[in-house]
């Protein structure tokens, strides 16, 4: 096992003995910099998402634990605004926790930064906050594993309440965002079922 600390200390006592040149090559022997190659913002459509969500059964993959359908969290922070609140760029301090923990979004397992595929086989389900902690790593890296799919029998993601709740509430509709996600949903969803 490589203790990366134990290299920069052996750079850092070389800058410090035998200078800049000395220490640089220490550097690209032991530590190299690897330049990774930037990858274009991917972006999904809610049924490209969506078909992913189900296939895991709204289960984070890399933890386990279950996730909620976006248009129900939605919903409860159009109902409660102040209690339940979301702010659009996701600051934390106007934004309910409840969305890094269970809002799902799709993670690359191989980072496309690294080579991976952009493709549903190397796509999951993931909340918020391990998509955030995890960003160009590979699981081996963070020492995660990938947890089975989940059941949509089991757990649904709040996907049948919230489509139930909006046809009680039809202005919930007309709300753009709660809107393209249960079109999408009553498309997709009530074939599975």
């Amino acid at each position: 096992m490589n203790d990366n600390a134990e290299i920069l200390s052996t750079i850092c006592n070389a800058l410090s003995t035998k200078g800049v040149v000395e220490a640089s090559a220490v550097v690209q022997q032991h530590y190299p910099f690897i330049r990774q190659q930037p990858v274009a913002t991917r972006s999904f459509s809610e049924k490209q998402a969506f078909k992913i969500f189900m296939r895991d059964g709204f289960v984070d993959r890399y933890s386990g634990e279950r996730l909620v359908f976006p248009a129900a969290l939605r919903i409860l922070t159009y109902s409660m605004p102040d209690t339940f609140p979301f702010h659009r760029n996701w600051k934390m301090d106007k934004t309910h926790q409840a969305y890094w923990e269970l809002f799902p979004t799709l993670d690359h397992i191989v980072p496309a930064a690294c080579g991976g595929l952009d493709d549903e086989s190397n796509l999951v389900t993931t909340s918020m906050l391990r998509n955030s902690a995890k960003a160009n790593f590979s699981l081996n890296e963070l020492d995660w594993s990938l947890h089975p799919a989940g059941d949509m029998r089991t757990w649904d993601g709040l996907v049948g309440w919230c489509l139930d709740f909006v046809q009680q509430n039809q202005q919930l509709a007309s709300e753009a965002y709660i809107g393209r996600w249960c079109r999408v949903a009553q498309e997709l969803h009530k074939k599975d079922v």
